[in-house]
């Protein structure tokens, strides 16, 4: 029977986006012979007056080496908890019948949404309602725990390594500690793998609060030893060991989202204090999101997309497509944004970091590697 099936993508954009959306589209195609429109702007686009656009072949040529996503996207449209103004005031509403009944007007059979914790939140949540939905993880932040990794994030390590290796040779030459705030949120995967293929000295992740003095003592044994100068990377969600979260912006100045931003250069300020040293603060931000996507996240994005496309064919609703080891299968939506995928402070990965002489805000913990 043919089918109608719309495509999503919510939240941050992230190199792979586009990948995602032309394997949906080939694939429904060419394997199933259906239709596939965009929901314009994630959430937003089924949310008052209907907002879609046909994705037939054409539309997708050359797509898969851009970043971004063609159909848009916004963080800021959850149907549940809505901005509306009434009489001059901003208030949320729950708008999530209008979703459900503009989905039945455009003649969707099915949604692909793709997206991060948020955006997968909403699907199940639409899903309750009667919505036939799967869901495609997507987040430079790779703090999904359903999936072993989602894409975007392997460009993102790749794009923040590549500002290391650039930042090394500056920072040497005039003898200076540069301190590189990259995102993440309140998962560190970004800071601790981006850190160790780029030579950091230092890595601070949000699941280890920041203990200064261990930190410059790691500072003053490196200046011992003859190097002048420090690379620290630190991510944007991690805090200090007796303080609070660094913000822009607070959740409820911020329509709910919590802005983070800002804890690089209190960072650079306390190094510079304790060790007597120029210091410097690069913020990478959205450069991590922008740009072309790795092959890896080419690749992974074209698998997920395929793939939910036979979960729709097997009427496997309410659940995600994940990859586990070197397979892509299915789990339940509700599984996968039920707990956020954050680094161990004990893993392997942390005591690699540490066994290499990275300092990350703590002293170091001993490990031992586990027999199978």
């Amino acid at each position: 029977m043919s089918k109608t099936i719309g495509i999503l993508t919510g939240g941050g954009d992230c190199p792979g986006l586009n990948a995602v959306i032309r394997g949906v589209v080939r694939s429904a195609i060419f394997t199933h012979d259906w239709r596939v429109v965009g929901i314009r702007d994630g959430f937003e686009g089924l949310v008052g007056e209907l907002q879609t656009v046909e994705l037939n072949l054409p539309q997708i040529g050359g797509i898969l080496p851009r970043g971004g996503t063609i159909i848009g996207t916004s963080n800021r449209g959850n149907p549940f908890s809505f901005p509306v103004e009434r009489d001059g005031q901003i208030v949320q509403e729950d708008l999530s019948d209008s979703v459900i009944a503009n989905f039945k007007k455009a003649g969707i059979d099915a949604l692909i949404a793709v997206g991060g914790d948020g955006t997968l939140k909403i699907a199940n949540q639409l899903y309750a309602k009667g919505l036939p939905v799967v869901g495609i993880p997507k987040t430079i932040d790779n703090d999904l725990s359903a999936t072993d990794v989602t894409f975007g994030y392997n460009t993102a390590v790749e794009v923040v390594m590549e500002a290391l290796d650039r930042l090394h040779t500056t920072a040497e030459s005039h003898h200076r500690a540069l301190v590189v705030e990259v995102m993440g949120r309140d998962a560190g995967w970004i800071a601790l793998e981006a850190g160790i293929a780029g030579g950091a000295d230092v890595i601070l992740i949000p699941e280890i609060p920041i203990d200064f003095s261990a930190v410059c003592a790691a500072m003053r044994a490196r200046r011992e030893r003859g190097r002048r100068f420090s690379i620290i990377v630190v991510a944007e969600g991690a805090t200090p060991l007796a303080g609070e979260k660094v913000v822009v912006k607070s959740a409820a100045e911020n329509l709910g989202v919590e802005r983070l931003g800002g804890i690089g250069a209190y960072v650079a300020q306390q190094v510079g204090q304790c060790m007597a040293m120029e210091t410097r603060t690069v913020v990478l931000g959205h450069l991590q999101r922008g740009g072309s996507p790795s092959s890896f996240d080419r690749i992974l994005g074209s698998r997920f997309g395929v793939y939910a496309v036979e979960m729709i064919a097997a009427q496997q609703f309410g659940r995600m497509c994940a990859l586990r080891g070197r397979d892509i299968v299915s789990v339940s939506l509700a599984a996968a944004v039920g707990q956020p995928n954050q680094v161990d402070p004990r893993g392997n990965l942390v005591a690699t970091a540490e066994q290499l002489g990275i300092n990350l805000g703590r002293q170091k913990v001993p490990w031992s590697p586990v027999a199978d």
